[in-house]
């Protein structure tokens, strides 16, 4: 006869709060993550643009500001329950000191999780004690597809959005002399209309440009595991998947000198440029492209870096978050009175 399996028992409901489920956008690549982290670690999970009042033991919010609602509503109605506020990018770094509805946010959470260390400086200052970094994992697929040789390829995936800065590649290659054979690969939506007319524009002038549109996140990775470069232009930035997913993969990165990607990379990474500076970013392409010595410094600073991108790290970080709240309220309960 044989034995029947013990039942698994679930340790309890994780709600997760993402407020723009974009259909691949960075938010929802980070919110799938993480729903298949807390299952990992025996949790039933649920995910909702805006909390329902539906049951769960842990709510995670997705951004300080867009979550903020699903905030007041959970903390009104659950006060003892744990809380965890994400702050994934703008929250942190204009919001809170533009808005108050990230600040309230983060005052109400139990732990706020921020995904690279500057973070935590940006938070309003009586909530940084609340703060835990998260770094972003990433699990790449086996074996690297051929680069082209014809042509040395840099990629950039971001949607077009201004915050973004997502055509300053593509103006930056513009400035490279006939001889160089930069081509870059634009992953991303179409999100702001206003930005219409400047893609158009680069689509048709630039022949140094393509835009291969929003794509499944399959080929997003394939596309990134074969080019020479990832250059990420971003304004601002909470901690890019495309940062960390270049990290995993063993893609140099070009990236612009903000907080949320030092914080990834380094803050003496040798492959930064200010926000906005197209001819710096064009130098450091064309360096990258002829200059052997100054490629192989961004792969070896890339390669210290890729340990962050490690999956167990991830679940261990999460295990670890969770089962302080737990018995932070464990403790409560027990508390007389």
């Amino acid at each position: 006869m044989s034995q029947s399996r013990p039942v698994k028992r679930s340790t309890g409901t994780i709600g997760i709060i993402n407020p723009v489920p974009q259909t691949r956008g960075g938010n929802r690549v980070t919110a799938l993550r993480w729903a298949r982290v807390f299952r990992k670690l025996d949790w039933r999970v649920f995910q909702e643009e805006s909390w329902s009042g539906r049951k769960c033991d842990v709510l995670v919010a997705l951004h300080g500001r867009r979550s903020n609602s699903s905030v007041l509503r959970f903390k009104r109605e659950h006060p003892n329950l744990p809380l965890i506020v994400a702050a994934t990018g703008t929250d942190v770094y204009s919001d809170v000191a533009d808005t108050g509805e990230a600040r309230e946010s983060f005052g109400l959470a139990s732990r706020i999780v921020v995904l690279q260390p500057l973070s935590v400086e940006k938070l309003p200052e009586e909530t940084r004690t609340r703060a835990r970094v998260i770094y972003q994992s990433v699990t790449p697929a086996r074996g690297k597809p051929a680069r082209a040789r014809d042509v040395f390829e840099v990629c950039t995936i971001a949607h077009l959005r201004p915050i973004k800065d997502p055509l300053r590649p593509a103006l930056a290659a513009r400035l490279l002399p006939s001889s160089s054979k930069i081509l870059v690969l634009h992953l991303g939506g179409l999100i702001d209309q206003f930005m219409q007319r400047e893609l158009d524009k680069e689509v048709r002038e630039n022949a140094r440009f393509r835009w291969l549109g929003d794509r499944p996140r399959r080929e997003v990775l394939e596309t990134l595991a074969r080019a020479r470069l990832l250059v990420s232009s971003s304004r601002h930035e909470g901690g890019a998947n495309a940062v960390s997913e270049a990290l995993a993969l063993g893609v140099p990165i070009l990236a612009t000198r903000i907080p949320g990607t030092l914080g990834l990379l380094g803050e003496d990474y040798p492959g930064t440029f200010a926000v906005e500076d197209t001819q710096g970013l064009a130098d450091l392409m064309r360096r990258a492209e002829t200059d052997a010595d100054f490629y192989r410094s961004l792969e070896k600073a890339c390669r210290a870096r890729a340990y962050l991108t490690d999956p167990a790290q991830e679940i261990e970080s999460w295990r670890e978050l969770l089962s302080e709240l737990l018995a932070e309220q464990a403790e409560a309960a027990a508390r007389p009175g």
